[in-house]
């Protein structure tokens, strides 16, 4: 059943949907140079709605589809006022690349910094993303029509980013996909209950869509006009701001970065690292994403019983949490799929009693084993018994708060494992169009990317970064301290002495470009046409 206050055509379907059917795919970079065509443009365009796809939303009925987002630079050059630019979010104001602190947050130095990238700072800066897509005989003419009548509209092209249909496989040969949010399209989720205590993966619609009530129980902040302003009339009226108009509404702020992968790196030194310790190439480069090639989890964690938003079908790859392996024995702390996702709730390992409430309202940490369990791994299973505080557990933030919804995807030559071994095998040009929707870009894909992923201190970890995104530059620089960090390293599964540390590990992963966009509700599209 639908939510009721969900207007289904003024959502562009994307934020429901991946397209999947329609494997052909092509991002379109352009930027303005006539405003009054290019608003013209802007009313012609039929973005693909929610109300356009089957009755779910979770199906692509259609033979092809358009969607479109706009930088703050963007909605400059179509003529937004900067009073009511500056009312968005301040990140995407300011942009990916609109300062160093945030290069530096972002992981984005080195040879990732922005000066290094081919699109996204200056003259290269797209002002509007317009996503195609399309089954693979028909997206090249789709892309050829759509851009022609762009160029004859008051836009110039900067790049095309293509993609690749591996198979719902990413470049490194791991199945994608498998760990998404659950978006509350069906009934209103009320947050902050007992049942966040432990990890959920139904997450309040205001995470992924502007003007709806988020995870802390407030609607998501989004710009607003004052119903006198200039055709604020074509807007709906704003929550929570008497005669207010809601610019956002059924928005989302959309991230895009172009990241390549180093693939023919990535199998040859996990090949070479893992050989004097008498392991094979698959097994270390499973655990440095802390999954099995085919998407299935490592051992051990199952838990037998439903997740909230996990369907039926998908529990055997999504649902697990890792409190049968606080300490990373099976899965590394610092494995990829980890920091992109701890799985934590309110409450580390979860609360029932008033104790448990009490401690958690302290900031303590407990574990509770409820019942023996056999294990699969060669040694004890790695849980505890209550009470046993555990600080490092603390150090981790609930999950709920800073989910993204990913709809990325790939591009290049696919390339297997095995021949990826060959030295003969070229350099398939791989890599990734991440391109993911959040409601609040700091608190969810900055902090994800920030503090998760290339934090060389998360959950208490030193000197280690994600192990496949990863930039491993030093941190922190001088004059911060005169001897900065290493953050190359890789603490791999084992219980002691079986432990091994990897040193040395090359980046794999390379910033080309990247943007912040907002994904416009179809009557903020009207109202952006109509200056």
């Amino acid at each position: 059943m639908t939510r009721l206050d969900v207007d289904r055509t003024d959502i562009q379907a994307i934020a429901r949907t991946a397209f999947a059917p329609l494997t052909g795919a092509s991002y379109l970079l352009l930027r303005v140079t006539d405003p009054q065509e290019a608003r013209r443009w802007l009313g012609d365009l039929r973005p693909t709605r929610l109300a356009d796809l089957t009755s779910d939303g979770m199906r692509a009925a259609i033979p092809e589809a358009t969607q479109v987002a706009i930088t703050a630079a963007g909605l400059a050059a179509l003529g937004v006022d900067a009073a009511i630019l500056n009312r968005f979010g301040p990140e995407f104001v300011e942009g990916m690349a609109g300062s160093a602190n945030r290069s530096q947050r972002l992981g984005d130095i080195g040879a990732n910094a922005p000066a290094k990238w081919t699109w996204g700072v200056g003259d290269r800066e797209p002002h509007i993303l317009l996503m195609l897509f399309a089954g693979p005989e028909r997206i090249g003419s789709f892309e050829a029509g759509a851009r022609a009548v762009a160029e004859r509209s008051g836009l110039t092209t900067i790049d095309v980013l293509p993609t690749s249909d591996m198979g719902g496989v990413e470049p490194f040969g791991f199945v994608d996909g498998v760990s998404q949010p659950s978006f509350d399209w069906d009934h209103v989720r009320t947050p902050g209950t007992k049942a966040d205590r432990s990890f959920t993966n139904l997450v309040s619609l205001g995470e992924l869509l502007l003007g709806y009530y988020n995870e802390y129980g407030f609607p998501a902040e989004s710009p607003t006009l004052d119903a006198s302003e200039r055709n604020a009339g074509l807007l709906s009226p704003a929550t929570g701001a008497p005669g207010g108009r809601d610019l956002g509404r059924n928005g989302s702020y959309l991230v895009l970065r172009q990241l390549s992968q180093d693939v023919l790196g990535f199998w040859r030194w996990v090949a070479k690292e893992a050989a004097p310790a008498g392991a094979d190439a698959q097994s270390l480069a499973q655990s440095m994403v802390g999954r099995r090639l085919n998407g299935a989890p490592l051992a051990d964690f199952e838990t037998g019983l439903p997740l909230p938003g996990v369907e039926p079908s998908r529990r055997g790859v999504n649902g697990f949490l890792f409190d049968a392996d606080p300490d990373g024995l099976s899965c590394p702390v610092g494995a990829h799929i980890r920091r992109a996702n701890p799985r934590t709730g309110d409450a580390p390992a979860g609360a029932e009693g008033p104790i448990d409430n009490l401690l958690v309202a302290l900031g303590l940490t407990t574990r509770r084993q409820r019942k023996t369990t056999s294990s699969t791994l060669p040694w004890e299973k790695n849980t505890t018994v209550w009470p046993y505080l555990r600080h490092q557990d603390d150090a981790i933030a609930s999950a709920r708060f800073h989910r993204i919804l990913r709809r990325g995807r790939e591009y290049g030559t696919k390339v297997d494992p095995t021949a990826a071994l060959d030295p003969s095998t070229p350099d398939p040009g791989a890599g990734l169009q991440f391109l993911c929707l959040n409601a609040n870009i700091s608190r969810q894909f900055e902090f994800v990317q920030g503090a998760w992923l290339a934090n060389s201190k998360f959950a208490g970890l030193t000197g280690e970064q994600d192990p496949l995104l990863g930039n491993r530059e030093p941190f922190p620089v001088p004059p911060v301290i005169p001897a900065p960090q290493s953050t190359d390293s890789f603490t791999r599964p084992g219980a002691a002495p079986d432990r091994r540390r990897a040193t040395g590990v090359p980046r794999f992963v390379t910033v080309k470009g990247g943007a912040y966009f907002f994904l416009p509700g179809l009557a903020a599209l009207k109202w952006i046409a109509s200056l």
